[in-house]
């Protein structure tokens, strides 16, 4: 029997959501929330895999934004107090429901978990969970990815070959200093290609990247092995295609596992339900209510009384759907293969985040696929995107379509009118800080010079984030990301002007690098359409 591969891929990101200038920040919760509904949960699902000598493959994309909040002792400072204050309202809960059985268990429970998280977090990592990510990635079993500087929206920059190559470039560096090499894969910003950005991956050294299901189904030559093989695209640069069918078991709002009734309710949670006389104390400023992760209740259904969660109940159920799952990735491998002379290649990429921040029991299902999957003695192996093309060299030569994996498949969430009044803007600034290094190339320029040049940049890069027009669309927060966008391109027009009129104002400079903190090697000199940082040679994959 031919054997399948099985290709997982989890992709990391979260926006620069730094605000030293408060004591505390709305959108900084964002990322307390991940780390301790995900990225913890992740570490220790890797923990407890390697403890069992699991040989699972796994590959893990993390945005050079998220890398830095990571990194940065003021957010892990933050975090830390954010956590403790979790425990408190965890005691406060317990005590609340004593006369409540089954809200009580809960209480223990939760108050358990995040002292279960704290431990990881504080006592086995000290606060640095890169290392864990390193650590694993050293036993062979996890691959690590990254993406683009700020997750900017490639095929809505490529009006400037320069901005995509310093986007390109520039999280490649990143992540470099974080893990002391450089990726073998690329995760493109929302799966956004274009035909002709496999050169700029190529020249940064870059061999694969993953798109959506009609990426490859519409490419330029009919792929003989639809999604379930990568692309060349005609200079050694690989693209895979998602899978649609594994894809839609956990994504789709009808017929995906997060929905299931058994599973904990995401939308309820006692910040928005108790007192605020009560919760204030715990909320952002004592009145503007804020998740705080405890939350009493299953999916339960429409049209009925959320009923009260049973952690044990939703575990039973995360393992039946991972054996479903690969029960049903069995079946396919069988049907691809009865049809290919080589064996096929399932690629399943999702967004980090939702394993255990949407779906709290993601990381559940995620360790018992891997389990499943390493143990199975049929025909599904799970194997990285590097292990397959080791395994077969030889790839159909074809361009892939212009396309994302957002809503309709292509820019349009991206570009419409919530927020197609920031292109301009942002070519405009692209151009302006492109012809700025191109004048100062070469001349000598001062150590204030130097610095002013580079948090221009860095403005720059941060304005192309694709989270503000994301948001914008989905009105989740737009009044912050418009705020962000126009902040970042005030902060470099400012910066613009006072270089070419040689008036920097040393305070405010520093003032800004102190805010915008990010891309310490950053050197304004590579952002210019003559110069490229990389060559264009791709090394031949390692034996």
């Amino acid at each position: 029997m031919k054997q399948g591969f099985l290709n997982i891929i989890l992709h990391a990101h979260l926006p620069y959501v730094r605000h030293p200038e408060y004591e505390r920040f709305f959108e900084e919760s964002w990322l307390f929330e991940a780390i301790t509904e995900c990225y913890v949960p992740l570490v220790a699902m890797l923990d407890r895999l390697q403890a069992d000598r699991v040989d699972y493959r796994l590959s893990l994309s993390l945005s050079p934004t998220l890398i830095t909040l990571l990194r940065d002792e003021l957010l892990r400072s933050r975090y830390l107090d954010h956590l403790n204050r979790l425990l408190e309202l965890a005691d406060k809960e317990i005590e609340r429901t004593r006369e409540h059985p089954d809200y009580y268990k809960l209480a223990v429970w939760y108050r358990e978990l995040f002292k279960e998280t704290l431990r990881i977090y504080r006592d086995q990592y000290r606060g640095d969970l890169l290392t864990a990510f390193k650590k694993h990635q050293a036993s062979g079993k996890l691959e690590l990815l990254t993406t683009a500087a700020t997750h900017g929206y490639l095929p809505l920059l490529n009006t400037s070959l320069t901005s995509v190559r310093c986007q390109i470039n520039t999280g490649i560096d990143t992540f470099h200093d974080a893990f002391g090499f450089r990726p073998d894969g690329f995760w493109l910003p929302e799966c956004g290609y274009y035909p002709g950005l496999e050169q700029s991956l190529r020249e940064a050294g870059i061999r694969y990247f993953f798109v959506d299901s009609h990426g490859i189904l519409d490419a330029s030559i009919e792929p003989v092995h639809g999604v379930y093989a990568p692309l060349d695209c005609g200079n050694g640069v690989c693209a895979f295609g998602r899978d649609p069918h594994s894809s839609r078991q956990v994504w789709s709002a009808e017929e995906g596992y997060p929905g299931h009734v058994d599973y904990r309710e995401f939308y309820s949670d006692i910040g928005f339900e108790l007192d605020l006389d009560y919760v204030g104390p715990y909320m952002l400023d004592d009145e503007t209510r804020i998740n705080t992760g405890i939350k009493y209740h299953r999916v339960t259904g429409e049209g009925v009384e959320k009923a009260i969660y049973r952690p044990e109940l939703a575990s039973i159920r995360a393992k039946q759907h991972a054996a479903d799952f690969i029960q049903q990735r069995r079946r396919q491998c069988d049907k691809l293969s009865a049809t290919m002379e080589r064996s096929p290649v399932v690629v399943a990429p999702f967004d980090a985040e939702l394993f255990g921040h949407w779906w709290f029991e993601g990381p559940q299902w995620l360790e018992q696929v891997l389990r499943l999957a390493a143990n199975d003695e049929s025909n599904i192996r799970l194997q990285t995107s590097k292990e397959y093309l080791l395994r077969y060299p030889q790839q159909q030569q074809a361009t892939p379509s212009a396309s994302s994996w957002g809503n309709e498949g292509y820019s349009s969430y991206w570009l419409n009118d919530s927020n197609d009044w920031i292109y301009p803007l942002l070519h405009q600034a692209a151009a302006e800080m492109e012809k700025l290094a191109e004048d100062l190339l070469g001349l000598t320029v001062s150590e204030l010079q130097r610095r002013g040049l580079n948090q221009a940049l860095r403005s720059v890069l941060l304005a192309q984030a694709s989270d503000w027009p994301f948001i914008m669309k989905s009105g989740t927060d737009a009044d912050y990301a418009r705020k962000r966008i126009t902040d970042h391109l005030a902060r470099f027009n400012y910066l613009h002007d006072c270089i070419r009129k040689n008036r920097i104002d040393e305070r405010y400079l520093t003032a800004l690098e102190i805010m915008d903190d990010i891309f310490p090697a950053i050197d304004y000199r590579t952002y210019t359409g003559s110069t490229s940082k990389f060559g264009t040679i791709l090394p031949a994959l390692p034996e």
